[in-house]
């Protein structure tokens, strides 16, 4: 099945849907690119879902982007079983300023069953957010640089994505 929309925006789809399929007997992965794509394998500039997910928020079983949501969660914002970023909470859970989960390894901030940092935070109070234990960092200008270097990188990677599938 595969879903376009008309709408273009800088030479990708508002939205692609592209999931696996048998042509001429042969079985097909999905590959799914645009601002919204949903696949088995998903390039999306805002949102990506699929079995490997890369996007500015993105949920999958390999998940990179900004906003990460997966079994393996790579970005600043991680959430998984392993989640590696800026920030990363999961059961193993690897980042520079913060980590929370049963191995949390940080350069800054760590709480969790085995956690490792310059400064370890005891565990929330029962009922609190993860995330109520960590240290509240400021927004600082070197944050917006790295937020655009990300949305440039997925541009750029799902350009490269679509030029070869489609010559």
């Amino acid at each position: 099945m595969e879903y376009r929309s008309s709408v273009m925006l800088f030479g990708l789809p508002l939205v692609h849907i592209c999931l696996s399929r048998v042509v001429n007997g042969q079985f097909r992965r999905g590959i799914a690119t645009g601002w919204i794509a949903i696949g088995d394998i998903a390039f999306g500039i805002l949102f990506a879902c699929g079995g490997v997910a890369v996007g500015g928020i993105s949920l999958g079983g390999i998940a990179v982007g900004a906003l990460s949501i997966g079994g393996l969660a790579i970005g600043a914002l991680a959430f998984g079983g392993l989640a590696i970023g800026i920030i990363a909470i999961g059961g193993a859970a690897f980042a520079w300023h913060a980590a929370v989960g049963g191995l949390a390894v940080a350069h800054e901030f760590a709480t969790g069953g085995v956690a490792l940092a310059q400064h370890i935070v005891p565990p929330p109070a029962r009922g609190a957010s993860p995330l109520s234990a960590i240290p509240h960092a400021p927004f600082r200008w070197t944050d917006a640089v790295w937020l655009a270097l990300i949305v440039w990188v997925l541009l750029r990677v799902a350009s490269a994505v679509r030029a070869r599938r489609n010559p």
